[in-house]
């Protein structure tokens, strides 16, 4: 379990992971040792999964993001492994949610652009196994991304 101190720690280390451990330490009220052996702790538990390089796709030239979901022909035993196994394997798949309930997968698709895009969908991504029902969503704008908690 999480005491005041992890939490002023991790809310620290959303705020800027790349600050200097001096810096989070001082702002979240600890001294250097115990901001590392906290973070240390934090990671050995789960609780912190580690530091990602986020990448802007326009800045490398992908301009097209689409959501595709997707329902799958559930009469088949292996349906979702066999089409998760085969979405891993493209590229562009970006992102792969399961749910329960009527729409079974989502992906996120990056293109380059719409040519692209088109290529992509008739030669991958319509290729995949079990599809029964596919349906796009191209994504206009981005209103909000954080993945951040509030601690």
């Amino acid at each position: 379990m999480l005491d005041d101190t992890d939490r002023r720690i991790l809310r620290q280390f959303q705020a800027d992971p790349e600050a200097a451990s001096s810096v989070l330490a001082g702002r979240a009220g600890v001294t250097p040792s115990t901001l590392a052996r906290r973070l240390a702790a934090m990671r050995a538990s789960g609780v912190l999964r580690g530091v990602r390089g986020v990448i802007h796709w326009p800045a490398l030239g992908y301009e097209v993001e689409v959501s595709l979901r997707v329902t799958l022909d559930k009469t088949a035993p292996r349906a979702f492994d066999d089409f998760i196994g085969a979405a891993r394997q493209v590229p562009e798949v970006i992102e792969i949610q399961t749910f329960l309930g009527s729409l079974d997968v989502r992906l996120a698709v990056v293109a380059r652009d719409l040519a692209h895009y088109q290529v992509l969908y008739r030669e991958k991504l319509l290729e995949l196994p079990h599809i029964s029902d596919i349906a796009a969503l191209m994504h206009v704008a981005m209103v909000k991304s954080d993945e951040t908690v509030p601690l």
